[in-house]
């Protein structure tokens, strides 16, 4: 495989869609800002980031998976065999070393901030200088701005179609192209499903709040922003984001969140514990004993969802998550 890459502009062009179309080759795809060819299909990945990895697993991929890092939680249940003879390199971020000694067909990465211009594994660039092509899940940059803001700012609301460009765009990369129609044709059945599911659940007035993790518990936690994937979800559901500004992932203090007094907490679920808050158990003790935090009418109430922490990203497990959510909500609307 030779690969070419090259400086383009930031935005998803058409003729990025026309070459994911298809899989002949050689096949050019415009990935957050570069132009990317590839003279033949990928034979094997690395991945760095499990979003990616769930997506080569889904479209019937896995035996081409050298290696996986940055888990959040465990493997899908229906990817488990397939994971088990997959050696895990890193439980969060690889060493650029690890990578590369794998010496992979393609670097699939779910962030930049791992791979990219600032990327803390490595720059798109010392991989390429290798022979090795770099991809980056589309979800994170189609409309996002990771130069500002702790983990980017949107631009533009998240949908789903970013993650439906990253399964095709994949998919046509290993030369799978029909693979990739036929899988996005059936998540969008489900998002379809899971939308209109989401229309039955009629909260009035209802707002909310999604806290993914905290470096430290006191402090100030990471929550959802207006146009991230969770924006998306409780735009589906009537929700009214109590987070007013678009960075992805932005610090707010209790005190505000507490003023803002949301309807529904909704709270990551993740086996990862690289933060303090990482674990739900001591966000839902925390929550119950902080004398700011406890006084909310969602925790007096029990209006607590909790969620797997992938779900809460733009990740293909975002649209069965939205149907879950659905269901919490009328359940919490019916005084369940």
């Amino acid at each position: 495989m030779f690969l070419r890459s090259g400086l383009i502009g930031l935005t998803f062009t058409v003729a990025a869609q026309a070459a994911a179309a298809g899989d002949s080759f050689p096949l050019t795809i415009q990935n957050c800002g570069q132009s990317v060819t590839f003279d033949a299909p990928a034979a094997s990945s690395v991945t760095v980031g499990q979003a990616a990895t769930e997506v080569l697993y889904a479209l019937g991929l896995g035996d081409k998976v050298l290696g996986t890092s940055v888990w959040f939680n465990d493997v899908l249940p229906e990817y488990a065999d397939v994971n088990a003879k997959v050696e895990r390199l890193a439980d969060n971020d690889p060493s650029f070393e690890s990578v590369v000694a794998k010496r992979p067909g393609l670097v699939a990465a779910q962030y930049e901030w791992h791979v990219g211009p600032e990327g803390v594994v490595a720059k798109r660039e010392q991989f390429h200088d290798l022979g090795i092509p770099t991809y980056v899940m589309p979800a994170d940059c189609v409309g996002k701005d990771n130069t500002t803001g702790g983990d980017g700012t949107r631009t533009q609301m998240f949908t789903t179609e970013s993650l439906y460009q990253g399964i095709e765009e994949l998919a046509a990369i290993f030369g799978e192209a029909e693979k990739g129609a036929e899988l996005v044709a059936d998540y969008k059945a489900r998002e379809a499903a899971a939308v209109a599911k989401a229309k039955e659940v009629a909260l009035a007035d209802a707002s909310a709040v999604f806290w993914f993790s905290s470096p430290e518990l006191e402090s100030d936690p990471f929550v959802a922003g207006q146009k991230g994937a969770p924006g998306y979800m409780m735009q589906q559901l009537g929700l009214r984001n109590v987070i007013e500004t678009d960075e992805e992932w932005p610090t707010v203090g209790w005190e505000t969140i507490a003023k803002a007094n949301p309807t529904v907490i909704v709270i990551a679920r993740m086996d990862r514990r690289r933060f303090a808050a990482d674990d739900y158990e001591k966000k839902l003790e925390f929550l119950r004993n902080d004398p700011v935090a406890s006084q909310m009418d969602a925790v007096k109430n029990g209006r607590i969802v909790v969620m797997d922490a992938q779900a809460m990203d733009a990740t293909i497990r975002a649209i069965p998550a939205l149907e879950d959510l659905a269901a919490e909500l009328s359940a919490i609307g019916n005084g369940a």
